[in-house]
């Protein structure tokens, strides 16, 4: 993200005061919030390993739960337990078909697989979204960036990761490589994110208007 938008945002909600960190106060909500932006690219010298998806993955015993049903499980997917051959089953970037994301030698190869023990449901959709941003706002805690996939041939997926149920979701997890920027809109502008010089530019409708 770019950092003029983060020094921005950052006097916004805190004030252009120099920080104080007080001793013992975490990273703060909107801090974690601002930084955990949809990564297309990743920088595949920073592997990530399994211990880094089970720490992303340990939200889940702590977060709510539609009816508290609780029916996801997880499986975790790294470079060396087939995370290549994984991305090859994903699409990304469908609102920019003409740059062919990801770009050659920015592919993700550490994914974290969401199933479901019972079919899709409202509750089920609930409980998916508590999970990824959950997961997602974990990742960038611990220095690293993801992206949901919807996108993805889900027999495949299945077949490759002999997975006992079926995928719901993918979560992508690295260490993201794009420079990635919020700008603000009106309810009626367009809300497709674009690239521009390099950035990617992500439209949010400011506050005042999502009030009713």
């Amino acid at each position: 993200m770019a950092d003029n938008y983060l020094e921005k945002r950052y006097e916004e909600v805190f004030g252009s005061g120099k920080r104080v960190v007080k001793k013992g106060c975490g990273v703060s909500l909107d801090s974690l919030l601002l930084r955990n932006r949809s990564h297309r690219g990743y920088d595949k010298s920073q592997a990530v390993t399994m211990d880094q998806l089970r720490t992303i993955v340990g939200v889940n015993d702590k977060i709510p739960s539609a009816r508290n049903q609780q029916v996801l499980r997880f499986r975790l997917v790294t470079r060396e337990n087939g995370g290549a051959a994984l991305q090859k089953l994903t699409k990304l970037g469908s609102a920019l078909p003409e740059l062919h994301l990801p770009f050659p030698g920015t592919e993700p190869e550490a994914f974290i697989v969401i199933c479901t023990t019972v079919p899709e449901s409202k509750y089920v959709d609930i409980d998916l979204g508590i999970s990824l941003q959950s997961m997602l706002l974990k990742a960038v805690e611990i220095g690293l960036n993801g992206i949901a996939i919807g996108a993805f041939d889900k027999d495949a997926v299945k077949e490759l990761l002999s997975l006992p149920l079926d995928p719901a979701l993918l979560v992508a997890i690295g260490k993201g490589s794009e420079k990635i920027q919020l700008t603000r809109i009106s309810p009626e502008e367009s809300h497709a994110y674009y690239r521009k010089e390099g950035i990617h530019y992500v439209p949010k409708i400011h506050l005042d208007d999502l009030l009713i």
